[in-house]
């Protein structure tokens, strides 16, 4: 997986009013969830804001991201958990990680990449991608950047779903019968199937 530095500061005050002063500063609220567990056995939540324009470069891209933050002097490494966006501006309102380690597995949405010229293509049809991500279970060091899925065999009317996929190392969280991709029959290729029927 790719990975990215940032650099965060512990915060105290916590709540809405809180976090609305943090943010026209220019930072935003995030929560690191550790791997350390309370008596509850819930993992433990630290508070603290990082700078919208480092976080940018980690929110709004394709990419998924080791993110290396740096917190008042100490390191820990996270994954996104989850992002919220207010729901009329779009505006980045709170991130929520998840802290890692190298044998801990953690499951994330990867990038789908489509790879070889369909054999369904050739024949006139129309390659249709479904879903961009898939999620894959697995520790942080097995995980690709991408996952390259080869459409050479690929004919007209036929699909993958992800229960066809096979990662070594991985473990898939996205279910078996999503449709990754498929070949769609276009007007072109359908007339033509007609015309040569005739």
């Amino acid at each position: 997986m790719l990975e990215i530095n940032v650099s965060g500061q512990k915060r105290s005050a916590i709540g809405k009013k809180a976090a609305k002063e943090v943010r026209k500063e220019g930072l935003i609220p995030c929560n690191i969830y550790g791997i350390e567990k309370d008596e509850k056995n819930l993992p433990v939540a630290t508070s603290f804001t990082i700078p919208f324009s480092e976080l940018r470069k980690v929110v709004y891209t394709p990419n998924v991201y080791v993110v290396n933050i740096n917190l008042d002097g100490t390191e820990k490494k996270a994954v996104i958990k989850e992002l919220q966006f207010h729901p009329v501006s779009d505006a980045l309102l709170h991130v929520d990680f998840l802290e890692i380690n190298e044998e801990k597995p953690v499951t994330v949405g990867i990038p789908v990449k489509l790879v070889g010229h369909a054999a369904g293509v050739r024949n006139g049809g129309r390659l249709a991608l479904s879903i961009r991500q898939i999620k894959v279970t697995a520790p942080y060091t097995r995980i690709p950047e991408i996952l390259e899925i080869d459409v050479t065999a690929l004919e007209i009317g036929k699909s993958i779903k992800v229960g066809e996929l096979s990662f070594e190392g991985l473990e898939f969280a996205t279910s078996k019968e999503v449709v990754v991709c498929s070949v769609q029959m276009t007007r072109q290729a359908r007339a033509a199937a007609v015309a040569a029927a005739k």
